[in-house]
C-alpha cells in the first residue's frame, strides 16, 4: 500500500472532505437494516475527530440517477452515524451549495457533518468538474474510505481527488487494499481461489488473472455448468451461458497448461425448482437428468474442496457455491465458509471478496473468523482482474511527498 494513509496525517485544525460507503440498506421505515458499512468507517472518522479535524463526509446511497428520491436521503445514516460516535452529526440537505457551505463556515474542531446523497446529482457518476471543484471547496484535504466505489470514476472517488494537494487513504481503504493487494502479490502459499456465482461471463476476467497466480483453482456456483457443458456433460437445465461455452474450454486448456491445479465439483444437488420447499437430489455433475437443474454442489465436492484446501495458507473467496438464499441449496456454501473459519482459527489468510459471498458469511455469523470481509463487491472483483481502480490510482503516493 504505497498511498499516504490517514495515519500519516495530522487533521489539528483541517477540514477532511471524507467519501465514505454508506450504501447501507433500509426497509420501507427508513430503518437501516444493516450498519456494517457505517461501522466499517468510524476508525477513521474518529482519528479525524480526535485529532481537532473537521469531518466532512460525503456518500452516495442507492441508484436515484440525478433526482431527489426521498427514500434515499442519508438522513438515517447521519442519526445513526451520530449514535455510534457518541457525539452529534449535523445533516445536511443538499452535498453541494449555499447551505452545504454555511454548515461548512460554521464547524468547530471535532465536529462531524454529513451530506446528503451524492447521486442526487446527475454530474457524481458523470465525473463533472464543476461539480467536483465545489465538493472539493468544502474541505481542505481529501480522504477516501470508500473502497467499494473505488472502481468507478465518479466526481467524489476520482474527479474531486485531483483538486487537492493530498488525497489520502482512510483506515478501510488501506485494509482493503492491504489484504487484497498481498493476496494477489505476495501470498503466503499455498495460494487458493473459491470462484462462484451464477455466470462465468462476470468472472473471466478474475480466472484469466489467477492462472498461474494461484497454486489451487476451485470452481463452484451456476458458472460450474458452463464449463460442464464445455467438457459434454449432461446438465440438464441447469443455467449455462451458450455464449461463453467455447471460451470455457479455452480457460480450462490455459488452466491445464498452468502451474495452476483446477478443482472442478464431482456432484451435484440437483431439483426441478428453486424453493424453499423443493425436493433435492444428489447426482454426479455429469449425470443431471432433464427437468432438472444443479443448484450446489453436493456432498462428494464438498469433501474434496475441504481436504485440498487444507494446506493452503492464503485463501481468496469470491462468489456462493450455489442457491444459498434458499435452505435446500445452502449447504455447499455453509461448508466452505465453515472450513474457511476454521483454517483461520489455525492461521490461515483468508479474504472474501465482499457481494454475496460477504453476505453468507454474515448470515453464518462467521464474520470474525475471516481474517478479512471485503465491503466493496465489484471492486474487489475488479482488484482481483488485476485492473487498477480509479479511486485508488487518484490517491497521494508516499513516494510523492516523502513519507516512507
Amino acid at each position: 500500500m504505497d498511498k499516504v494513509s490517514v495515519a500519516d496525517i495530522n487533521f489539528r485544525g483541517r477540514k477532511a472532505l471524507v467519501r465514505v460507503d454508506f450504501n447501507v440498506p433500509l426497509d420501507d421505515k427508513q430503518r437501516i437494516t444493516d450498519d456494517r458499512r457505517i461501522r466499517g468507517a468510524l476508525p477513521t472518522i474518529q482519528k479525524i475527530l480526535k485529532d481537532g479535524g473537521k469531518v466532512i463526509a460525503c456518500s452516495h446511497l442507492g441508484r436515484p440517477k440525478g433526482e431527489f428520491v426521498a427514500s434515499m436521503s442519508l438522513k438515517p445514516v447521519a442519526d445513526r452515524l451520530a449514535e455510534l460516535l457518541g457525539r452529534p452529526v449535523t445533516f445536511a440537505e443538499d452535498c453541494i451549495g449555499p447551505e452545504a457551505a454555511n454548515l461548512v463556515d460554521k464547524m468547530q474542531p471535532g465536529d462531524c457533518l454529513l451530506l446528503e446523497n451524492l447521486r442526487f446529482h446527475k454530474q457524481e457518476t458523470k465525473n463533472d468538474p464543476d461539480f467536483a471543484r465545489k465538493l472539493a471547496a468544502l474541505g481542505d484535504i481529501y480522504v477516501n474510505d470508500a473502497f467499494g466505489s473505488a472502481h468507478r470514476a465518479h466526481a467524489s472517488t476520482e474527479g474531486v481527488a485531483h483538486l487537492f494537494n493530498q488525497a489520502v487513504a482512510g483506515f478501510l481503504m488501506e485494509k482493503e487494499l492491504k489484504y487484497l493487494g498481498e493476496a494477489l502479490d505476495n501470498p503466503k502459499r499455498p495460494f487458493a481461489a473459491i470462484l462462484g456465482g451464477a455466470k462465468i461471463s462476470g468472472k473471466i476476467d478474475v480466472i484469466e488473472n489467477l492462472i498461474g497466480k494461484v497454486d489451487k483453482l476451485f470452481i463452484g456456483g451456476g458458472m460450474v455448468f458452463t464449463f460442464a457443458k464445455a467438457q459434454g456433460y449432461a446438465i440438464g437445465n441447469s443455467l449455462v451461458e451458450e455464449d461463453r461455452v467455447d471460451m470455457a474450454s479455452q480457460i480450462i486448456a490455459k488452466i491445464k497448461g498452468s502451474s495452476t491445479r483446477l478443482y472442478f465439483p464431482t456432484d451435484a444437488v440437483i431439483a426441478s425448482e428453486i424453493s424453499d420447499s423443493a425436493a433435492t437430489e444428489v447426482v454426479a455433475i455429469d449425470k443431471i437428468p432433464d427437468g432438472r437443474m444443479g443448484l450446489d454442489i453436493g456432498p462428494a465436492s464438498v469433501e474434496l474442496f475441504r481436504t485440498e484446501l487444507a494446506d493452503c495458507k492464503t485463501v481468496v473467496w469470491n462468489g456462493p457455491m450455489g442457491v444459498f438464499e434458499h435452505p435446500p441449496f445452502a449447504k455447499g456454501t455453509k461448508a466452505i465458509a465453515e472450513t474457511l473459519a476454521a483454517m483461520t482459527d489455525k492461521g490461515a489468510i483468508t479474504v472474501i471478496g465482499g457481494g454475496d459471498s460477504a453476505a453468507a458469511v454474515a448470515q453464518l455469523g462467521l464474520d470474525d473468523r475471516m481474517t478479512h470481509i471485503s465491503t466493496g463487491g465489484g471492486a474487489s472483483l475488479e482488484f482481483l482482474e488485476g485492473k487498477l481502480l480509479p479511486g485508488v490510482a487518484a490517491l497521494t503516493s508516499k513516494s510523492e511527498v516523502g513519507v516512507s
